[in-house]
């Protein structure tokens, strides 16, 4: 294992697009080392050289948080690399078809609850135990939730129920990690403008039966958000925050 690291390191998950690359931007630019986890390895590397471009240091691992070894492997090469882990972003997640419960094949109810859930357990549990060996001790998890974990959209019980169980989660961390520096929260994010949301500026089944567009936020502002989190000492923590397009239908009848 090398020398720990003078730098604040952190791990994003889901770094290849959306809201996981804007985020591990972010924190580049605010001096984090970074290392990038995802599926997709083009994307990943693509970031750390536009990273290394800049004199900004990111390490592109990639990984299928689903799959134990895979994780196990993810946090293995940080550990030998840097020989600590000060923050982790739980931010890879899937989503599933919007349709009636029992017309949605079961295989995207356990690629949600796998992606969602599993996933985030994966590499939430693996953060812990190398923040609670490290000296100094401690770091940082932040889980990326949903206006889902509090209210859902119609024909969304695979998504909705994954992200009521990454509520229960952080709360989890939030307390088990008091005996080890270990702070947990939770970023809750309603309509952010990514790749795969831009389709809700066209029109979105309403819970009154209806099809409208929505309004939509910029992603950055999540990042910007995520990176506040971050930021803040171990002796202060953002348990929970929603960060979501001001308009939209969420708080109210919408």
């Amino acid at each position: 294992m090398n020398a720990p690291t003078s730098k604040k390191i952190a791990l994003v998950t889901g770094a290849g697009s959306g809201v996981g690359r804007l985020t591990a931007i972010a924190l580049l630019n605010d001096g984090w080392t970074v290392v990038l986890a995802g599926r997709r390895p083009e994307p990943l590397q693509a970031l750390a050289d536009e990273a290394a471009s800049r004199g900004q240091a990111a390490l592109a691992v990639p990984t299928d948080v689903t799959s134990p070894d895979s994780v196990q492997a993810l946090f293995d090469r940080i550990e030998n690399e840097y020989g600590r882990l000060d923050m982790l972003f739980n931010n890879a997640g899937v989503n599933a078809p919007a349709v009636p419960m029992d017309e949605l094949p079961l295989e995207k109810w356990f690629a949600a609850i796998n992606t969602n859930v599993t996933g985030v357990f994966l590499c939430a549990r693996a953060a812990f135990g190398l923040m609670r060996r490290q000296s100094p001790q401690g770091g940082r998890i932040i889980n990326n939730g949903s206006i889902s974990a509090h209210t859902p959209r119609p024909f969304t019980a695979p998504y909705t129920a994954s992200k009521h169980a990454v509520t229960g989660l952080t709360k989890a961390l939030s307390l088990d990690g008091r005996a080890f520096n270990i702070v947990a929260g939770q970023i809750d994010i309603g309509n952010a403008l990514t790749e795969l949301s831009e389709r809700m500026k066209r029109g979105v089944l309403q819970a009154n039966g209806t099809t409208a567009p929505e309004p939509m936020m910029d992603a950055q502002h999540v990042a910007n958000a995520v990176k506040h989190m971050a930021s803040l000492p171990l002796d202060a923590n953002v348990l929970s925050m929603t960060v979501m397009a001001s308009n939209m239908p969420f708080v109210g009848r919408g």
